[in-house]
């Protein structure tokens, strides 16, 4: 459950010290996504995000972001309380707060398996077992035509800035580097697919790791059933016709959209 719903201001007040995240929601629920889809996990989510999604999943944390201001203690608190051994720290976008770091290593440090879901854009050097990152394809910049689904917002100014910063190969190469990742692409159209192909060639040739087509996953989009019965077919024909993995939305299935899983 969200932890404060009514705050959305980022600047952290007095009352809190200097390794407070603005925390959306801290849930165990099991991993929908990626290679360890199924898995039991505890998520931290936090508040806020850089870019802007038409199609956000979690549209209290980037388009209206709210959250409580908790303390990397206090977190790890929560945590151990829910006895799982994988946590995912998500959001929003987690690597744009400075805190994180601490977090993650406090999590390290207590034996957890760590995964970050993150858009690309930041690096950060922190102890992280998997880094799942989600390049953000031309087809999720909002637009009037293409607005958020939670409601109304400054599209054009988003349109803009979403766009210019959506994708940063310095960042995404930095992370291939230095840590396990998997690439996550959501999938909206046939399309897409083709972008997909180019920004993993030029990523390649940026990196000095290996890519593998077994590490690029597409996942089709939506935060409904209704929605993902329009998108799940086409992306994993899709998979099959490009060699990539396919990645289920395993918590939309199961809870449609229900907060908290």
């Amino acid at each position: 459950m969200p932890v404060n719903a009514d705050a959305s201001d980022f600047d952290a007040p007095n009352t809190v010290g200097d390794d407070a995240l603005p925390i959306n929601e801290v849930f165990h629920s099991l991993q929908g996504e990626g290679t360890l889809a199924g898995v039991p996990s505890t998520f931290v989510r936090t508040s806020g995000c850089n870019l802007r999604c038409w199609f956000c999943d979690s549209y209290h944390t980037s388009w209206e972001p709210t959250h409580g201001w908790v303390d990397v203690e206090g977190l790890v608190s929560q945590v151990d309380e829910y006895g799982g051994d994988h946590v995912v720290v998500t959001g929003g976008e987690p690597m744009i707060h400075d805190p994180v770091e601490s977090l993650l290593s406090e999590l390290s440090d207590r034996g957890y398996h760590t995964t970050v879901e993150t858009n690309g854009t930041v690096f950060r050097d922190a102890p992280i077992d998997l880094v799942s990152i989600s390049p953000k394809l031309a087809s999720s910049t909002p637009t009037a035509k293409r607005p958020p689904d939670g409601g109304d917002a400054d599209i054009g100014v988003w349109e803009r800035r979403h766009e210019a910063d959506r994708l940063d190969f310095d960042a995404l190469a930095a992370l291939v580097d230095a840590y396990d990742v998997q690439l996550k692409f959501v999938v909206t159209a046939r399309a897409d697919v083709d972008e997909v192909e180019a920004l993993v060639d030029t990523l390649r040739s940026v990196s000095d790791a290996r890519i593998r087509n077994d590490d690029v996953l597409l996942m089709p989009e939506g935060t409904t059933r209704e929605r993902l019965a329009e998108t799940r077919a086409l992306t994993a024909e899709l998979a099959l016709e490009y060699g990539y993995r396919y990645t289920p939305r395993l918590h939309v299935d199961l809870w449609n959209d229900a907060p908290g899983t």
